[in-house]
């Protein structure tokens, strides 16, 4: 590909010439950790539910490649093509989002996932960057014209989605949500009492949520009194990072992932730690803060401002969905079983973040001049 000329007008070479190779890059670097993570994690697991050893192996080297492709082809649509997309997955999504409480298969007391032969979907991971998009498409509208009730849109919209996810109910992916439109209202240049009385009635919302969902509450109180509940993979989790020091037992080596029930998925890091070690797990932190960094630099030196909004929102999503899988890891805060972007296992979660990090190349491209209208 590097054999592209600058002067080839194809859709490929205008694409490789005007990319952001560096996030690009560093997108794929984490895919492939995640790949070598997968293959040294999910066996143990496979092994103790019944299934072959390299199950889940199988399973995510079909969705890498595929998450690559979708990351790629995304990447290829001009601003008016992401805002398009972004509306039919974000309808469809939406649609069923609503199924799924009628027939979404249930799991630890919460239905998000809708069931197709051997495998599941879960729609609110494809809202999510979908949101992110409309509402700064909203936003940025509402700028250009005044009369434009941008704010009134991207509001309903917003509790629309939040209003699904509590009903799942989904607290964790609700605070992912509210977190990229306060930003986005923060950078739409929303005067700063109202993002005060946001920051307020968010908090408030937490607390509610406290006293009305069940698993919120008895995550919370292991977290502030560990010796009083049940935090198994926590402790485990952390034990594994003990073990593995700076450089690691070595591949294959890790104990702790024998007896660690989600060692593939949610605490997939603690692997990296025992059999990797610290530096491994910096690296790790490192790309990712890379992307976030990164993607924020190139796209302020554009003035389009939809881009500025929508490639922000989706960031935060990238970076915030990576923090608290981190946080709750090292139990810097409740666990929240919130997977690690391209590294942890999941085929809706892996395609759902390539369909975003798509989106968000497509809006950092290097334009002569703004994408035109909707």
């Amino acid at each position: 590909m590097t054999t592209l000329a600058r002067t080839d007008t194809s859709l490929l070479g205008r694409w490789w010439w005007t990319v952001d190779r560096w996030t690009l890059a560093a997108v794929i670097a984490i895919a492939a950790i995640g790949a070598v993570l997968t293959m040294a994690a999910s066996p143990a697991v496979a092994e103790r539910i019944g299934f072959d050893a390299f199950h889940f192996v199988r399973r995510q080297l079909v969705f890498l490649p595929t998450a690559l492709l979708i990351m790629f082809t995304v990447s290829l649509l001009a601003p008016r093509g992401v805002r398009r997309l972004a509306v039919a997955c974000t309808a469809v999504g939406l649609v069923l989002m609503v199924l799924v409480l009628w027939v979404g298969q249930e799991t630890n007391g919460a239905a998000r996932w809708l069931q197709f032969g051997s495998l599941s979907l879960q729609p609110s991971e494809f809202v999510k960057p979908g949101f992110a998009v409309i509402a700064a498409w909203m936003l940025s509208e509402r700028r250009l014209d005044n009369r434009f009730p941008g704010y009134q849109i991207a509001t309903v919209l917003f509790l629309a989605v939040v209003g699904l996810l509590l009903m799942q109910p989904d607290v964790g992916m609700s605070i992912v949500v509210a977190g990229v439109w306060s930003v986005q209202l923060f950078l739409a240049g929303l005067p700063m009492v109202f993002v005060v009385v946001i920051a307020v009635l968010f908090l408030g919302a937490g607390v509610g949520a406290y006293f009305t969902f069940d698993h919120v509450a008895a995550r919370v109180d292991r977290f502030l009194d560990p010796s009083a509940g049940e935090g198994y993979q926590v402790m485990r989790a952390l034990e594994a990072f003990h073990n593995g020091g700076w450089l690691g037992t070595g591949p294959g080596e890790g104990q702790i992932k024998q007896v660690l029930p989600d060692a593939h998925a949610d605490f997939i890091l603690a692997v990296a730690g025992e059999e990797f070690g610290l530096i491994a797990c910096l690296l790790v932190v490192g790309l990712f803060a890379f992307v976030v960094l990164r993607g924020f630099a190139r796209v302020v030196r554009d003035d389009d401002f939809f881009s500025l909004l929508a490639v922000g929102g989706l960031l935060v999503q990238f970076g915030l969905q990576a923090i608290i899988n981190m946080a709750s890891t090292i139990n810097l805060m409740p666990p929240k079983g919130m997977t690690l972007p391209f590294v942890s296992y999941g085929g809706s979660s892996t395609l759902a973040v390539a369909y975003a990090m798509g989106m968000v190349l497509a809006l950092t491209r290097e334009r002569p001049r703004p994408g035109g209208g909707p």
